[in-house]
């Protein structure tokens, strides 16, 4: 599932351009790798019948708003800017974007089934922190066989492939795009490695929440760096100020589920 969400992330992106694209696809596996698990494993009833719950379940749709806000900003930046996507249909990118956002929310129902890795890894002495790792590699193993097998299809339709040709060119960029690659690869992961750090730091009871804080704080982070990197500098007040706005939508939506998790 979590291999053809991705494989549907970047043809939502072709499609709806950025900010339409990641603002529908991280809004549905949002509130589908967050909410599903509870009702899979029978615990929803917890999310309506207590405070904590119900608290939690605020944050969920407070970080939704805060999603739709900064997708706003973006749409109002493009707008500005002239930034149009590069294949725009619209029945096409929303097709793709509700099965991105339901297939990558695989990564967490993956997370809720890997349980009895996470125990037996526990059970071995190995550290709170590092116990969710093990079960990446049937997770990712998985998710890497479905994008191999994406790519090897793509490559065979290119009449003018050649690998010849493309070692012809600069040394210095051949070894440059090998770095960037493998850099973007490490960094790619890196998220998943701290992810696993911040669920196993999160109570039993609302080990789902994990997948809405991450998934809040990678639009809240693309954002921020967005703005550091000044790739705002020319879209004009609004659409930072709509940008801004969102970002404190989501930072209070993680403020509102820690009050949650701590009643």
């Amino acid at each position: 599932m979590w291999g053809i969400g991705n494989i549907n992330y970047g043809l939502t992106m072709r499609y709806l351009g950025m900010s339409m694209g990641i603002g529908i696809a991280i809004g549905i596996t949002l509130i589908v790798g967050t909410l599903m698990t509870p009702i899979i494993n029978g615990n929803f009833d917890v999310l309506i019948h207590t405070e904590g719950g119900r608290m939690t379940l605020l944050g969920v749709f407070v970080a939704l708003i805060g999603v739709g806000i900064v997708t706003r900003a973006g749409q109002l930046k493009e707008r500005k800017m002239g930034i149009k996507a590069e294949e725009f249909n619209l029945k096409k990118g929303l097709l793709l974007a509700v099965m991105c956002g339901i297939f990558s929310a695989g990564m967490s129902f993956a997370m809720n089934a890997a349980k009895p890795m996470h125990e037996a890894a526990a059970a071995l002495g190995v550290d709170p922190l590092y116990i969710a790792l093990p079960s990446y590699v049937v997770i990712m193993g998985g998710g890497a066989l479905v994008n191999l097998g994406f790519c090897f299809i793509r490559l065979a339709k290119v009449q003018n492939l050649s690998i010849k040709t493309d070692f012809s060119l600069a040394k210095a960029l051949i070894i440059s795009n090998i770095l960037l690659s493998a850099l973007g690869g490490l960094m790619w992961y890196l998220q998943f490695f701290f992810y696993a750090w911040g669920h196993a730091r999160i109570p039993a009871q609302y080990d789902y929440i994990s997948w809405m804080l991450h998934m809040s704080f990678y639009v809240l982070c693309g954002g921020l760096v967005g703005l550091v990197l000044k790739e705002w500098k020319n879209a004009g007040r609004r659409p930072v100020g709509v940008l801004s706005l969102g970002c404190v939508v989501i930072i209070i939506a993680a403020n509102i589920v820690g009050l949650g998790m701590a009643s």
